[in-house]
Formats: structure tokens, sequence, C-alpha cells
């Protein structure tokens, strides 16, 4: 009987690290020793379908890495599916991804309308949709929707810096805007006026909204050119707020004008604009220009563009291109901050506990950081002003604004 106990015991001892190993994986839906799914769906066709760049750029990245062995011994499969920004597609799409390919989380879906429509389903099944570029507050409200996150400063945030801008740099401004018919739309003008305050002499005196679907908005520029406005907040997506630009100067119109930092992009949007035609334009930056000569020697725009000769063949004035290449390095850091904890509970922990996480390419003195209460990774961007090359840092840093 002793022998059979001795012989047990030596049993469990030379079975015990294999019972820890075993233990201290932890993983969701999606996820073994080899392989991690990740799902997202973008905008690779439609009105918005310049954004696509970015999910490309992520898949391109991801490529390299599997080639190179993948995280932890796993290659990642990213499936990126095609929503055409309508959201009866995305939650076609997302149903898909979690109920078929059964992803164990989603990372940067694209749309603020579109995820919207999905964000519900995904917190009663406990999925993380996390970093996603959708950049409004309802897609940051941890109280409600805990499954949750953004990545980006909201519109809302942006918009507001743009009032606080008018306000010190024109404080008699006529304001006229020009935004899209939805969530996003809405939310640059509430945060305009937010910024504008209520004791501010600078005053919008006319909005016009399009839809997605329109084919142009050249209509509503005539009509705002010819409101008395000296200054002009563009909302507009990439390919709309390319023509509100060129329609505009083709009128004789050349008001102060903005736009969103998310369609700043040389390539997509200021180029298809003309490039003379959009001089002055201010918008806001959180990543280095790469066309900047400033930043030409940097280590990791050296990086960047070894990766880009090698991996992807792209033009370097495209910030799609280059956000999709830095949230790709994001993705990779960040299942390697999750180590061999691939369950949901601890992804989506760890994405609301990042301090001073690390992001290539992010201009000096921004982080990401977040916490269970707060879950916007990116709070800060520096204003820029468009010279006709490339954007120039203004000298004013702006804290993103609180909700």
């Amino acid at each position: 009987m002793r022998q059979k106990l001795a012989r047990f015991s030596v049993l469990l001892v030379c079975l015990s690290p294999c019972i820890g190993v075993a233990a201290d994986k932890n993983y969701a839906p999606g996820v073994t020793d080899t392989e991690i799914k990740i799902g997202q769906t973008t905008t690779y066709s439609g009105a918005l379908s310049a954004f696509g760049a970015v999910n490309n750029a992520e898949l391109a990245y991801i490529a390299m890495v599997n080639e190179q062995g993948g995280v932890n011994g796993r290659k990642i499969k990213l499936i990126s599916l095609d929503d055409g920004y309508a959201p009866p597609k995305t939650i076609e799409q997302t149903r898909k991804l979690v109920e078929q390919d059964g992803v164990a989380f989603l990372f940067t879906s694209l749309g603020a309308a579109t995820q919207l429509s999905v964000r519900q389903y995904l917190n009663d099944r406990h999925v993380p949709q996390i970093f996603t570029l959708a950049p409004v507050e309802a897609m940051n409200d941890a109280t409600h929707y805990p499954w949750t996150t953004g990545f980006l400063p909201t519109f809302n945030q942006f918009a507001q810096m743009v009032g606080q801008y008018i306000v010190k740099h024109k404080p008699d401004a006529k304001i006229a805007v020009l935004y899209q018919a939805d969530e996003a739309g809405r939310e640059h003008v509430r945060g305009l006026k937010k910024g504008l305050g209520t004791n501010s002499t600078a005053t919008i005196i006319k909005e016009l909204d399009y839809q997605p679907s329109d084919p142009t908005v050249e209509s509503q520029i005539i009509e705002l050119a010819t409101s008395g406005a000296d200054t002009f907040y563009n909302a507009g997506t990439p390919k709309f707020a390319a023509q509100a630009i060129r329609k505009a100067y083709d009128l004789g119109w050349h008001p102060l004008q903005f736009i969103s930092y998310t369609v700043a992009s040389v390539a997509a949007t200021l180029k298809p604009a003309g490039l003379d035609k959009s001089v002055g334009i201010i918008s806001a930056a959180l990543f280095k220009d790469t066309t900047d000569p400033q930043w030409q020697d940097d280590p990791e725009m050296q990086q960047y563009f070894a990766w880009l000769q090698t991996y992807y063949h792209a033009p370097r004035d495209d910030l799609f291109v280059s956000a999709g290449y830095t949230y790709a390095i994001v993705l990779v850091d960040f299942l390697k901050l999750c180590g061999d904890d691939l369950s949901r509970e601890n992804i989506i922990r760890q994405a609301t506990h990042l301090h001073n996480f690390p992001m290539p390419l992010l201009l000096p003195g921004i982080t990401l950081n977040t916490t269970p209460t707060d879950v916007r990774p990116l709070k800060q961007m520096r204003y820029a002003r468009f010279n006709g090359e490339r954007w120039e840092l203004l000298e004013e840093m702006a804290e993103a604004a609180s909700r």
C-alpha cells in the first residue's frame, strides 16, 4: 500500500508542471495554442470606402507578424468584413463573426452609426468591442456598455477644440457648418456649440447636413457660401470633405476652414480636393506627419518607411495607411500584454487599464491611458494647419474636452 501511495505521489509531482501550465491558459472562443481569431467590420465599399485603407494596412502588418511567427506562438487571424457603412449589414456581419467564425473579440471596427448598431448585441454576449474607430461619446459609456471601448478622441472633443480656437483667434466669427446626417455628424455640431460657449460672440449662422448616399454636397456648399459666413466647419467624411473644399474654392468663398482630424489625409482628402485649394485649412493631429522633414530621421518613422517599402506599397502621405500600421502594432503589443490569459474577461480588463501604453508615431506628449470609468485611450491632439504641401503643427496642444 505504501509503495502504491509513493508511486502515486511521484506521478502527481511529474504531472504538476503540466497541470500548472494548463491552468495558466484561459482562452476565449477563437483562441488556441496556435491561433487567435479576431474580427472587425469596416467600409471597403460605399461612400466611406477611403477608410478601408486603414484596415488593409492592418491586415498587411499582421501578415508580416504571422510570417515572423505570430505573437506568443499564435498566428493572428484578423477576419475583416465589409459592411459598406450600412448598419443592417454591420449587424449581419457582426453576427457572422461571433456566431459562425467564433472570434475572441472585435478590434478597430469602423463607423459610428454601424458600431452603435451592434453595441448592445456584443455587450449582451460579453464579446469585447475594443479600440473601435467610432469617435463618438456613446462608444465610451463604460457604465452601460462595459464591453465596449473607443480609441480616438471623439468628434465632440475635436469640435470643442475648434470652438475654443475660434473664440480665441476669431471671436466675432460667423460660422457655417456641413455635417453628415447621423449621430457622428450631430456630435460635431453639439461639440462645436459647446466649445463656442454661451457667452461667445462667435455664432453659427447656417447648418446643413447631407446623406452618405448623396452623390455630391455642391448644393449645400452654394447655400453655405451665400449665408454670409466667414468661417466654415467642414465635418464631411473624406469624399464629401474634398468636394466641399473644392466647391468653396471654385465659388470664390475663402472662409477660415476646419476639417475633422479623422479625414486629414493628404492623399485621400486634400489631393482630390486640390492641394492649392486646401491651403490654410486647420485640423488637429495625433501622429507625426509622414511628410514632415522634422520626423524623417525619427527611428519610428524610419521603421514605418521600411515596412511601407517592403510590405505595403502606398504613398507616404496617406494618413489612413500610417494609422492602420500603428493600430496593428497596438494589437500586437496588446496581445503580448494579455499573455496566456486570453479570456474575454482579461481582454476587456487589459483594454480598460492601460497606462502610458506604447504606440508608434504618436506626437510627443501624447500617450494611451484608460481606466474602467474612462475608456478613451487618446485624449490629446495638436492643432495643425495645411500649407499646401503638408500639415504644420501649431504651438497649441489641446487636451480633449470632457464629455
